[in-house]
């Protein structure tokens, strides 16, 4: 019997990944916040629904509590949880967005792991950690708090995966760009409710618009994530990273010096 744990369950990406697992005979250990969702998701084969909050010690160690009570070893966990926004960080008190974006993104991740590392270890398994395209293309503005936690979640996945390979545990990064879920609806809010408030900043988000909505109109099926998380979990040898539906536009942009970026947002604010 092959079993992970799955934080993010409740989520737009995380629940189509828990659906696709159960069919394929995991035994999956749905973490997530959102209680109605997870007794849904507790009637699917295989499918044991943990409410656990990662950004608390506490509640990760009585999630620990509750998946030994089936197993003492993991096949796998996958760090799915996260949060997105969309936010100047000079105007109308940036920093709730960048704790948060912080404390779920990057060091929920981390605590998740530690907490469940023993497990792992027991069951000769695999950590997969969700990043996105915003961890590895260049910045974009408004997105400040959400692009640092990518980064740091960067930095950690590739320190962890070189201090594990040499206990032969395999670390995969996953990197997705947009996909239909709620957090593409909490940018579009954020970006209009930022566009509404800006003292500083309605010329270049105004411009900015139809590009930023050409790129959500874009966005994938959360189906086509959970194929690739699939291939990460179940592929004999993994690859370190995985990349999915990173915006064709933002892949051009990457492409260009730096200096000349900064000089596009500079003419699109005049």
């Amino acid at each position: 019997m092959k079993y992970v744990l799955l934080t993010g369950s409740t989520g737009g990406l995380g629940t189509p990944c828990v659906e696709r697992l159960s069919k394929n005979g995991w035994t999956v250990f749905a973490v997530g916040t959102n209680r109605d969702k997870l007794k849904k998701l507790g009637e699917l084969p295989g499918v044991i629904p943990i409410g656990a909050d990662i950004t608390d010690t506490d509640s990760m160690y009585a999630a620990r509590r509750a998946v030994m009570e089936h197993t003492d070893r993991l096949d796998a966990v996958v760090n799915l949880a996260g949060v997105s926004f969309f936010h100047s960080l000079v105007e109308n008190d940036p920093l709730p967005c960048v704790e948060r974006a912080l404390a779920v993104n990057v060091l929920g991740t981390a605590r998740t792991n530690a907490v469940f590392f023993e497990l792992i270890e027991r069951g000769h398994g695999r950590i997969i950690n969700c990043s996105s395209s915003a961890g590895w293309m260049t910045a974009q503005p408004f997105a400040g708090a959400y692009i640092m936690s990518k980064r740091a979640v960067e930095g950690y996945n590739d320190s962890l995966r070189r201090e594990l390979a040499i206990l032969g545990i395999p670390v995969i990064k996953l990197q997705p760009g947009s996909f239909r879920t709620s957090i593409t609806g909490d940018v579009e809010h954020g970006y209009d409710e930022t566009l509404k408030q800006t003292k500083r900043y309605r010329a270049v988000l105004t411009k900015l618009k139809p590009l930023m909505d050409k790129t959500l109109r874009k966005s994938e099926h959360p189906d086509v994530f959970a194929d690739t998380v699939i291939k990460a979990l179940e592929t004999k040898h993994p690859k370190i990273q995985y990349r999915k539906n990173s915006s064709f536009l933002l892949r051009l942009l990457d492409l260009l010096p730096e200096t000349w970026i900064d000089r596009i947002y500079r003419i699109a604010s005049r």
